[in-house]
């Protein structure tokens, strides 16, 4: 089997803003009926990437993990994650990969996935995607070795956690 090859470089000021969670392999950290999934990239003062998940979980409560991701090289492409508190962020082995595997030319969907093949990411500008680009990034995913038989797709029904939903709950 191949490795698993991100993209040759990543535009990082063009990826930042929000996505929205297509379909993902299973996280242990994540609730599989959670709804309305986003992902909003801005960047930090240092250079690094404040990362804001959002998401309904099963009970439709709003919920929110706060990261930072880092480029490990000059291509962007590779980014490696932490969602630890900021003040013990600096613990060795405490962050996860985060490899964009496929992007479009106008950054609207990106595959995004870690070189062990255990997490998988199919993100879109937008809650909704043609089953054709779907099947085309899969079709991706399937090529360098990812296994899909428990992929997840996420309902989005127009809902999105707010800043005000977050310091109510």
């Amino acid at each position: 089997m191949t490795d698993v090859t991100a993209i040759p470089s990543l535009d990082l000021s063009h990826y930042l803003g929000r996505w929205y969670e297509i379909c993902r392999l299973p996280l242990k950290y994540e609730d599989e009926a959670a709804t309305n999934i986003t992902a909003t990239y801005s960047l930090n003062e240092d250079g690094t990437v404040h990362v804001d998940n959002r998401c309904f979980d099963e009970d439709g409560k709003p919920v929110q993990a706060l990261g930072q991701a880092s480029p490990v090289d000059e291509a962007n492409s590779r980014l490696k994650v932490t969602f630890l508190p900021e003040f013990i962020r600096w613990i060795p082995f405490t962050s996860g990969d985060y490899w964009v595997l496929k992007i479009d030319p106008d950054y609207r969907v990106a595959l995004v996935g870690t070189p062990d093949r255990k997490n998988l990411w199919l993100l879109a500008r937008g809650p909704d995607l043609s089953e054709a680009t779907r099947e085309e990034y899969l079709a991706e995913a399937r090529r360098q070795g990812f296994d899909l038989s428990d992929l997840i797709t996420p309902r989005h029904t127009g809902r999105e956690v707010t800043d005000a939903m977050i310091e109510n709950a």
